[in-house]
């Protein structure tokens, strides 16, 4: 980081000089400056201008001066916890997409974070790639639309809910297998490698020799595709998976 700033421990410059176009700008709201640092840098690499707040007033600070294009807010933080700091955002009409960073897996955390006014939720331990992935995703939403379902083909998802629908008609699924389809949903016609399951899925830092993720791939096939119409989860020979939208 080369600029720095006495209510930031550090922070990047998002303003477009000449030739070049503006950076999007990321406050990011975590005291844990270990995972800051990686967070700031990894974000800085994929082109994103960051600023950091170590503390929940300061971040509120922040937000309140400066326009963001997304935030990073953990949930655990000190003076002004991450949700409360969320929901005085929303209350004061800041609109800007925010990511909920937090230990907590739990369902009931999730439905948390998203009631106060959180656009996504990430658990730690967490991969670089997902998070750069769901910041980008969350950029490309319309604005003031907070998205708490996602929609691909027949399939719709309920994010605070937790629940699962094709065409109408409810899936019962596992946790994990929420997760999963989760994943697949929010990447519609892209191939999957059993890398990136293993490591954003499971959370794996190592890829063992297992066949894990087949295997989750073999029960959701056999809950959500009907197998009478055209099927949404295909096998990429070689590479992967693919959930493929229906023309």
């Amino acid at each position: 980081m080369n600029a720095t700033s006495t209510s930031e421990p550090f922070s990047s410059p998002g303003e477009a000089g000449p030739g070049r176009e503006a950076r999007p700008r990321v406050l990011l709201v975590e005291d844990d400056g270990k995972i800051a640092q990686e967070v700031a840098e990894e974000l800085e690499s994929r082109g994103f201008a960051v600023r950091h707040a170590e503390t929940g007033p300061a971040g509120l600070a922040a937000a309140l001066a400066e326009t963001f294009d997304v935030m990073v807010v953990d949930r655990m933080l000190p003076e002004l916890d991450g949700l409360t700091l969320i929901e005085t955002l929303r209350g004061r009409q800041v609109s800007s997409p925010v990511l909920v960073l937090s230990a907590l897996s739990a369902v009931d955390d999730r439905v948390s974070g998203l009631k106060a006014g959180g656009d996504d939720y990430l658990t730690k331990p967490f991969a670089m790639e997902e998070l750069a992935a769901r910041l980008e995703a969350l950029m490309r939403r319309p604005n003031n639309t907070r998205e708490t379902m996602l929609h691909v083909g027949p399939l719709s998802m309920d994010l605070i809910e937790r629940t699962v629908t094709r065409d109408g008609q409810p899936i019962d699924l596992l946790p994990r297998e929420f997760r999963l389809l989760e994943y697949l949903m929010r990447r519609p016609n892209q191939v999957l490698t059993r890398t990136m399951l293993l490591e954003d899925v499971w959370n794996y830092r190592f890829i063992p020799q297992t066949n894990l993720v087949d295997v989750h791939i073999g029960k959701l096939r056999r809950k959500i595709d009907d197998p009478a119409g055209v099927p949404l989860i295909h096998s990429i020979r070689g590479t992967g998976f693919m959930l493929r939208v229906p023309e």
